[in-house]
């Protein structure tokens, strides 16, 4: 009885042993449990992005005023009739020009 139960205890502290020390045991766990969170935040951030750029898309799709906004913006749209200004802001020389 008692060589089974010395058995029984050596087996049970083997089993232990790997489960808190080897690769495979609650380390591993523990980091794969945090890079399953850190990807669940990033796709999270993602999906947002996504969503933003579905509405930005939708918008393109069913109005001309994004359309004209975007183009005006990006590339200098100028409607018929009207006058474009450039500002250009004068380069001082460190002389008074007074």
């Amino acid at each position: 009885m008692r060589l089974l139960m010395l058995i029984l205890v050596v087996a049970l502290l083997a089993v232990q042993a790997r489960l808190w020390f080897s690769d495979q045991g609650l380390r591993e766990t523990q980091r794969l449990r945090a890079a399953v969170e850190l990807q669940h935040q990033e796709n999270a951030a993602l999906a947002l992005r996504n969503d933003a750029l579905e509405a930005e898309v939708q918008n393109l799709r069913d109005g001309l005023e994004a359309a004209e906004e975007r183009a005006r913006a990006d590339l200098g749209l100028v409607r018929e009739h009207e006058t474009f200004f450039q500002l250009v802001p004068v380069e001082r020389t460190g002389r008074d020009p007074r």
